[in-house]
C-alpha cells in the first residue's frame, strides 16, 4: 500500500472487501468511505456464523431464488487487524455521492470531497446472462441448484439440466467456496459420464 501513502483515497462499497481495504490503507493515508446503504455491524463472527450464513445462501439457490451475498446474511465484523483503522475513523461512512469531478466527488446537497484515488470495492454479481438460451432460471428468478450423485453435499448442478454446473454461484461465491464447488462439479460430471458410458456399453 506504499503507493497510496500521502494520497486521499475514496473507498466505495459496503461489503467485507471495502472494510478490509480500509483496514489496510487507513493507517498509511487519508480515506473516505461511501456505501449505498448503512452497514450492518455485528459484534462477533466465528466459523459457526460463517457456516450458518453459507447454509442460508445455499437454501435460496436450492429453492430457485436469486442468490444473495454472504455478507448480506452475516453482517460486517472488524477483525483485529482492522482495529487501528477503526480508531482512525475509517469506518465513518458517507452515503453514495452523485457525481465524480476532476478533483473529487460531489453529493446532491453540494458537499464536495477532494480525493486522489477512487477504489471500487463493490463486490460482484453472478454473470449468467450468457446462459439465457438454456432456460435455466426458475419462476422465482434464480437458477435452482441441486446436489447430484458424486458431488457430495455441495449443490452445483442446474435443476433443469444436471449436465450444467455452476461454480462460484450462490453459496460457492468465494475463493474457498469455488474451490470446493469446482471439485464437487468435477466429481459429479465424472460420475455422469461413467453412467452414460455404462448405459451405452
Amino acid at each position: 500500500m506504499e503507493h497510496l501513502r500521502g494520497k486521499r483515497v475514496l473507498v466505495v462499497g459496503g461489503g467485507a472487501s471495502a472494510v478490509q481495504f480500509l483496514g489496510e490503507i487507513r493507517p498509511v493515508t487519508e480515506t473516505v468511505w461511501v456505501t449505498r446503504r448503512s452497514p450492518k455491524w455485528v459484534d462477533r463472527f466465528d466459523g459457526e456464523d460463517g457456516y450458518r450464513a453459507v447454509q442460508l445462501v445455499e437454501e435460496r439457490v436450492l429453492r430457485g431464488l436469486p442468490p444473495q451475498s454472504v455478507v448480506s446474511v452475516t453482517g460486517l465484523h472488524l477483525r483485529p487487524q482492522e482495529r487501528r483503522a477503526a480508531e482512525l475513523g475509517a469506518y465513518e461512512r458517507l452515503p453514495m455521492f452523485s457525481s465524480i469531478e476532476p478533483k473529487g466527488v460531489r453529493w446532491d446537497d453540494g458537499r464536495f470531497e477532494m480525493v486522489d484515488v477512487i477504489l471500487w470495492a463493490t463486490g460482484f454479481r453472478p454473470a449468467v446472462r450468457h446462459l439465457a438460451p438454456l432456460r435455466l432460471r426458475s419462476p422465482q428468478g434464480g437458477i435452482e441448484l441441486v446436489r447430484t450423485p458424486g458431488s457430495g453435499q455441495t449443490p452445483t448442478a442446474a435443476a433443469v439440466d444436471p449436465r450444467v454446473h455452476l461454480v462460484g454461484y450462490g453459496p460457492s461465491a468465494s475463493t474457498i467456496g469455488a474451490n470446493r464447488a469446482g471439485r464437487a462439479a468435477a466429481r459429479a460430471l465424472v460420475t455422469l459420464l461413467r453412467e452414460e458410458q455404462d448405459a451405452t456399453g
